[in-house]
């Protein structure tokens, strides 16, 4: 499983023209999916993406994560990230999740990070969406379990 998470002052996503999710300060996660994903990899990401000290404290310094920083999650689908580009002009991608599983942990990992309080806003699982962002920094982190 691989988030793509950046630090951002406003984010949002709009399907056919409907904003379906929107936050002030805190983390885009762009969620990729890949075969032999669980709900332990979900897990472990999830911990990983809310623990991220990505956020500047009294000093500037990047020492605080999402919550101390009273940030939000917008969490979309991004099957691209799974790509292999390792050879050719064209992505294959083999390494991602069938749709049915990639959604369902999708959900799971928004789901899961709601029942842990964290204010969480999603996109729409396989829609083409438009997404809108104010990168902070900029701060940008790959993040792979």
């Amino acid at each position: 499983m691989i988030a793509l998470i950046q630090r951002v002052s406003s984010a949002s996503v709009t399907v056919a023209g409907e904003r379906v999710g929107a936050i002030g300060p805190g983390l885009l996660v762009l969620l990729g999916v890949e075969r032999g994903d669980d709900q332990a990899r979900a897990d472990k990401l999830l911990n990983k993406v809310l623990g991220y000290r990505v956020f500047g404290d009294d000093n500037g310094k990047m020492n605080l994560n999402l919550r101390q920083a009273g940030g939000s999650l917008l969490v979309v689908s991004q099957f691209t990230l799974a790509a292999d580009t390792n050879s050719g002009l064209r992505p294959s991608f083999s390494r991602g999740a069938a749709p049915a599983d990639a959604e369902r942990w999708y959900d799971y990992f928004v789901m899961a990070a709601r029942d842990l309080g964290v204010h969480s806003e999603a996109g729409r699982f396989a829609a083409d969406m438009q997404v809108s962002l104010t990168n902070d920094g900029p701060v940008t982190f790959w993040l792979q379990v």
